[in-house]
This record gives structure tokens, C-alpha cells and sequence, in this order.
């Protein structure tokens, strides 16, 4: 510690709500900020902390009573004596002094006068580990140029979130967890890509075209679409289309707000499934007013609730892509891939409603589901490595609407959420109202990045059973609303606040080269890929 910058001591302070250092007097509280990261050098460990608060304080109340104001030689004899500033420095890690001895959560304090200095590389090396294959890059620290990194096999071991009010780079922040993931080869990625920014080159501040993943790590990467008159020709490897008789009643329910469908809806539908299976939808929506009445004194029902449904129904049959009858030969296509340690992005085009993406993104997830479980237990079964699925992660824009307390307990993302891990599929919700989020869900989500937020309900839910929470409460508002964020849980050993890693030359040509520093891969062009799928 001898080279370090001795910042001040330890004065007070309790293990449940931090510690309060003085600042030594040649410190100035300006260059104090709220998030940066300091070192308690304790008897037997250095703490590594972070700093949640700045205050002034005066050994002498009078001192305030009658301040010298505009006296600069007074202010000079008063600093660091009868005035002084204080941090009050959360520890978030013990690290013992042993260089080889491993990091441990914190469970005691440092005593009474115990120095504080400044932390540096060294301490954010040792804390953070070093980038390599499974240790990704996302940022650096506020004040430093060493990198910050994310442990991607704890990452993918749960589900995750991405937060922040609009505007505030969820979208690039999404892009270089895929693009670390994708790299390290340790997870297959589904992207439902609502807003069409992750298969094709995207549009970013200052008219500057960002890579897509495509154009990053080529054929690794698969793109369906919904839109095909939307894309150029050679740019996507498959089109989309869904059947009627391939939806259920499952997809239709979490569509109640899109739809208006009342609370019973549920209920009718499922009495023209128990009739007519899998053509329960066609039917529906071929009958005429007689059938409908028909149908209603047969089963119990009443016609005029059916009536209602049908109508609403309707609204899905419009939809361009929706046609009476379709296979599921795309799908299994897309499906077929993800088990291959493919990743594939679906892009919605124009059919980006909010009722297009939920209808379809049920539909194809349900079926995701039942592979991945039927795999994970023939693979529990036989205990043959052949079988293990291999892991997935579930990337979903708008995640409230899939996950709202009303909704969570019955869509598949829900139970993707809550019991899915242990068949090796996680989710990557991005969204901007994690207050309406179910807080059940809200728990299961292991690690949090979280850009600015400013609503304090949503400030809350990000913090739903993080311990500290109300400290970091604090630091998450100072954040700027750009290339800032605060990550926190399971694959990061303690929270911190990065400034995010560029998605730029610089990030395309990591993401191309090996850790020896050769290529992996050579990304083909649209055009080469062109020839692959439309031959001559």
C-alpha cells in the first residue's frame, strides 16, 4: 500500500450499513464520486469497497453557525480540522493479503483507524480476473482503463436482465453479451428481434451503421424473418409463417391487454380446443351466428361471449404472415440450428406490434421448451454426454409484457424464468419498466445491467433481492443516461459501474480474433452467403 494515494481512516462504521472515512485534509470532497472504488487496508485483509455517499462535516458546530464566507485563507486554516469531509464506503469484497488465497464475501469489518487509499489496476485484476475465453469484457470503471469483466459461464447459468429508460444504449449493451457469448461458443442465442437491430447493420447516433451479428460472425449466425419484402434478397436464411392450427390456447392468453379479451376468454377457447383440437382457432372463426349459438346451448356457453372472442380473434387471421395452415419446417429448421451451437435472430420487419412479436415468440418458445426438457431427460436418463442439451439463451425485447404478474404465471416465459435452468435455457429480458415485471421473476434474475433509470418504482424492482440495495440505489442515480451502467449478481463477483465498452472497429476486430491474437473465423459477406442459399 505504500505507493498508493492515502485517501483517509476509518472513524465508525458497522458491517449491515458500511463504513464512514475521513478525508484526509489535502483531499478534496469534488474529487469523491459516488461509485468509484477504494481499499480499506485492514489488519489480516484489504477491503475492496465502493464509495455510496459523500458528506461534509464539522468537528465544531459553531464553526457553521457564523461561516467565513469569501475568506480563502480562513477556508484553508478551517479544511481538514474544524471541517472535513467523510465517504461512507460499503465493502464489497475481502481480500487477504495472501496474493494466492481466494476472494471471500465480507463477513467482519477493519478497526478503527484502519487507512483508506485509492484502488487500482492490481486490485480490479485480481478482483474482476483478466479477459479470456469465459471472462468478457463490458466495460471499464468511471476513473480507470483496466477492464471490468463478466463471468459468462455463471452468466448463462441464469437468467438475465437488461434495464434503463429509453435512450440509454440497452440495445448496444445487448449486443455485447450476445457478442460475447456467441464468441465463447458456450450458449446458443434466439434473438426476437422486435425493433430489427441485430441481424442487420443498424442505424446509430450520429448516422453511423453499426454491425449486425451476421455481419460479425457469419454463418454462425442465422437470420429468420416475418418480412421478407422487407429484406434484400440472400440477407435472411428462411421465412416464417404460422399456421392457425398451430396456435393453442396457451399463446392466445398472455394476449389479453393486445386483444381486449375479457377474463373468461380463456375459458371459452378452451372449450372449442377440448372439441376440436388443433383446428380449435379455424373453427372458431368459420362459424356464423347460428353455429356459434349452436355451439353455446351444446357446451354451457354463452353465444354472445363467444361471438366476442371470435371477433377479437379475427385480428390475428389479418396478420400478413398468419395463414389457415402451415408446418412447422421453418421452425424445426430455427430449432435445429440452436441445437447445433447455432445462434439464430428473428426479425419481425414491419410486424413489429406488440401483438405480432407476443403471438409469435409464445409460439416458437413453447416448442423450444419441450425439446429442451424431453433432451434434458433422456440426458438424466441414460447419462450419455451425446444427449446434454446444449445451453440456450432466450433473448426477449419488451419482457413486461411477457412476464407482468398477470402473465408470468401462465406463458411460457414464465415458466422459463422460474424452473428452466435446470433444463439448460435461460432468458436475457431487456426492458425498461422492470417495475412491471413479476416480482417472482424479478428474483430469479441472476445478473442485473442496469443503465438510468429514473422511476423509483423501477429503481426498486431492479434491487428485488439484492442485499445492499438501498446503497446502490444511490449510486445507480448518478449514473449518465449514456455508456454507463451498474452490474450486479451472479456473474460478477460484487456490483460495479462501468463505463460500457465501445461497439466499434476496435470491439469488430476482438470480436474476429482468437486470445492468441489469430482469426477464428472469416465473416462472409451477404452476397457469398447469397450464393448458399439461392444457387444459380
Amino acid at each position: 500500500m505504500q505507493s498508493r494515494t492515502r485517501l483517509g481512516v476509518i472513524i465508525s462504521g458497522s458491517l449491515n450499513s458500511g463504513l464512514t472515512a475521513r478525508l484526509e485534509a489535502r483531499e478534496s470532497v469534488e474529487d469523491m464520486r459516488v461509485g468509484n472504488f477504494v481499499v480499506v487496508n485492514g489488519e489480516k485483509n484489504d477491503f475492496f469497497s465502493m464509495i455510496t455517499d459523500v458528506t461534509l462535516e464539522a468537528s465544531n458546530p459553531k464553526v457553521l453557525n457564523d461561516p467565513p464566507t469569501g475568506d480563502a485563507f480562513i477556508h484553508a486554516v478551517l479544511a481538514g480540522t474544524a471541517t472535513f469531509g467523510t465517504l461512507q464506503v460499503r465493502p464489497q469484497l475481502m481480500l487477504p493479503h495472501d496474493p494466492s488465497a481466494q476472494l471471500s464475501p465480507v463477513k467482519t469489518i477493519p478497526r478503527h483507524f484502519s487507512p483508506l487509499y485509492e484502488a487500482q489496476e492490481a486490485d480490479f485484476s485480481r478482483v474482476f480476473g483478466e479477459a479470456d475465453r469465459t471472462h468478457f469484457e463490458i466495460g471499464k470503471p468511471l476513473d480507470m482503463e483496466v477492464p471490468v469483466c463478466i463471468d459468462l459461464e455463471r452468466l448463462i447459468e441464469r437468467s438475465n436482465g437488461i434495464f434503463g429508460k429509453s435512450g440509454t444504449g440497452k440495445s448496444f449493451l445487448t449486443r455485447l453479451l450476445l457478442c460475447g457469448t456467441i464468441k465463447a461458443g458456450i450458449a446458443s442465442n434466439l434473438i426476437f428481434d422486435m425493433h430489427n437491430e441485430y441481424g442487420r447493420d443498424a442505424l446509430a447516433e450520429g448516422n453511423i451503421f453499426v454491425k449486425s451479428l451476421r455481419q460479425l460472425f457469419g454463418s454462425q449466425v442465422q437470420v429468420y424473418t416475418l418480412d421478407p419484402d422487407g429484406m434484400q434478397r440472400g440477407s435472411y436464411d428462411g421465412e416464417v409463417v404460422i399456421g392457425l392450427d398451430q396456435i393453442e390456447v396457451e399463446d392466445v392468453i398472455p394476449l389479453q391487454d393486445e386483444l381486449n379479451l375479457s377474463s373468461t376468454a380463456g375459458e371459452t377457447a378452451a372449450l372449442f380446443a377440448d372439441q376440436y383440437k388443433e383446428r380449435w382457432l379455424t373453427q372458431l372463426l368459420a362459424m356464423d351466428s347460428a353455429e356459434i349459438k349452436e355451439f353455446a346451448e351444446a357446451n354451457g356457453a354463452h353465444a354472445g361471449a363467444i361471438g366476442a372472442l371470435k371477433r377479437k380473434l379475427a385480428q390475428i387471421s389479418r396478420l400478413k404472415f398468419i395463414q389457415k395452415q402451415a408446418d412447422f419446417s421453418v421452425i424445426d429448421r430455427m430449432i435445429e440450428a440452436l441445437a447445433a451451437k447455432r445462434h439464430v435472430v428473428l426479425e419481425f420487419g414491419r410486424h413489429s406490434s406488440s401483438l405480432a412479436y407476443m403471438l409469435v415468440a409464445n409460439i416458437i418458445t413453447r416448442r423450444i421448451h419441450r425439446r429442451w426438457m424431453d433432451q434434458s431427460e433422456k440426458y438424466n436418463q441414460h447419462k450419455n454426454a451425446a444427449d446434454r442439451p446444449h445451453p440456450l439463451m432466450i433473448t426477449i425485447e419488451e419482457a413486461h409484457k411477457f412476464l407482468n404478474p398477470a402473465n408470468a404465471k401462465q406463458t411460457i416465459f414464465g415458466i422459463i424464468a422460474r424452473e428452466m435452468r435446470k433444463y439448460s435455457v435461460t432468458l436475457l429480458v431487456v426492458d425498461q419498466r422492470p417495475s412491471s415485471i413479476d416480482n417472482e421473476v424479478m428474483s430469479q434474475i441472476g445478473t442485473r445491467i442496469t443503465a438510468l433509470l429514473n422511476d423509483e418504482r423501477d429503481i426498486d424492482a431492479v434491487f428485488t433481492g439484492v442485499s445492499g440495495g438501498t446503497a446502490l440505489k444511490a449510486v445507480l442515480a448518478t449514473l449518465d443516461s449514456k455508456q454507463q451502467a451498474l452490474v450486479l449478481g451472479h456473474a460478477v463477483p460484487m456490483p460495479v459501474v462501468v463505463r460500457t465498452r465501445p461497439y466499434d472497429e476496435a470491439f469488430y476486430k476482438a470480436m474476429q480474433q482468437s486470445r492468441t491474437g489469430t482469426t477464428t473465423f472469416a465473416p462472409r459477406t451477404m452476397e457469398e452467403e447469397s450464393d448458399d442459399l439461392f444457387p444459380d
